[in-house]
Parts: structure tokens; C-alpha cells; sequence
């Protein structure tokens, strides 16, 4: 067995309190759901999960740390993901109706939101300090296997919740954004109100590091 079973209840039970924070990858993968559609917020809520696996990876084998120690590393990536959010919501304020995606491009826009899920959360610090102090409080030294292979099993159990939990949110309010998707107005203004969302979460991460740092 790879994970304490007299954690598991409490661990459960965090995980599920956990998400139902709202944060800003909630934000990202139900508008992505409304704006586009259940296939586009699916495909976000498996960016995000694949994000997770990563994190947890470099948890278990101790990069993550590593970095996590290193005040001008953690500095560097709170710059970087605030940009590359910032960039990704001038671009979609920059759109034209024109731009604006056809139901028969659908693939090519999911394909795009799964990428930006996953790139979005690697580049949070507040997600990479996450799995770096939250998985090794229920590593347990009663386990014969090592702490790495427990910590592989948590953030497995944690990504797989998470992922049931995104595609449900997905299964709600893409149910919405279908009847939203055939209404021209809507259709025109889509980019725009993705724009919003993403400088939202730009300034989301960027202002919570502040605080941090303050």
C-alpha cells in the first residue's frame, strides 16, 4: 500500500475542501466551458490535470524544492506566468469578429485552451509550492515504500479528484454555454470575455505574489 489508510480519511476530505475553493483554475476551465463549449472545457480540465501529474512529479523527486527555495527562481516565474496570461487576454481582446472561433474550429480552439491550462498552472509558483508542502504531510513513516513513491500515489489520488471534479463543473456550465454558442451577440463578444478572464487571472497571480512577498 502506498498511501497511509489511516490518512487517507483526512486526506479525502482536504482534497474535496480544496476544491471547492473557487481559484484560478476553476475560473479558467468554466469559462473556457461557457465561452466555448463542454469539448473546449473538457479538454482544459485535462491540461490542468496534466499540469498536476508535472507538479507532482517534480514534488516526488525534489526539484520542485528545489526551486521552491530560491526567492529569484519563484520571482522569475510569477513574471513569467503573469505575462504569458497577460499576453494570452491582449490577444483575445485584439480579436476581431471575424476571428471569432466557428463551431467547425473547435478542435483547433480546445487544443489551444488545453495548452494554455497547462502552461498557465506550471507557470504559478502558488501551484508548484502547493504539491512542494501540501503532499508531504501525508507521507507516513509506518509505509515500507519510500516517500517519493507515496507522494506519486497522493498526487495521483489529488489529480484524479481534481479532474473528476473539473469535468463535472464542465458537465453544469457547458450545458449553458451551448445555448450561449448560438447566440450571434454572444458569439461575436467570446474573445473578448476570455480576454477579461485571462488578464483577470493575470493580475490574480501577480497580486497574490505581492502579498506574499509583503
Amino acid at each position: 500500500m502506498m498511501i497511509d489508510l489511516a490518512l487517507l480519511p483526512l486526506y479525502l476530505t482536504t482534497v474535496i475542501a480544496l476544491l471547492l475553493i473557487p481559484g484560478p483554475d476553476m475560473l479558467l476551465i468554466a469559462s473556457s466551458s461557457l465561452s466555448y463549449g463542454k469539448k473546449v472545457g473538457i479538454y482544459a480540465s485535462f491540461g490542468n490535470a496534466t499540469s498536476g501529474l508535472i507538479l507532482t512529479l517534480l514534488a516526488a523527486l525534489g526539484v520542485s524544492a528545489l526551486i521552491a527555495v530560491t526567492p529569484l527562481a519563484l520571482e522569475l516565474l510569477r513574471i513569467v506566468g503573469g505575462l504569458y496570461l497577460l499576453k494570452m487576454g491582449w490577444d483575445c481582446l485584439r480579436a476581431t469578429p471575424a476571428q471569432t472561433p466557428e463551431l467547425v474550429q473547435e478542435d483547433k480552439i480546445a487544443k489551444q485552451l488545453y495548452r494554455r491550462a497547462v502552461v498557465s498552472n506550471l507557470l504559478n509558483p502558488k501551484a508548484l509550492l502547493f504539491f512542494v508542502l501540501f503532499l508531504p504531510q501525508f507521507v507516513s513513516s509506518q509505509l515500507a515504500v519510500s516517500s517519493t513513491q507515496q507522494m506519486l500515489a497522493l498526487g495521483l489520488v489529488l489529480n484524479l479528484m481534481g479532474l473528476v471534479f473539473n469535468l463535472m463543473l464542465v458537465a453544469l456550465v457547458g450545458s449553458l454555454g451551448q445555448s450561449l454558442l448560438n447566440n450571434e451577440k454572444f458569439r461575436v463578444n467570446q474573445n473578448k470575455f476570455m480576454g477579461v478572464i485571462f488578464i483577470s487571472l493575470a493580475f490574480w497571480l501577480l497580486a497574490s505574489q505581492l502579498q506574499t512577498i509583503g
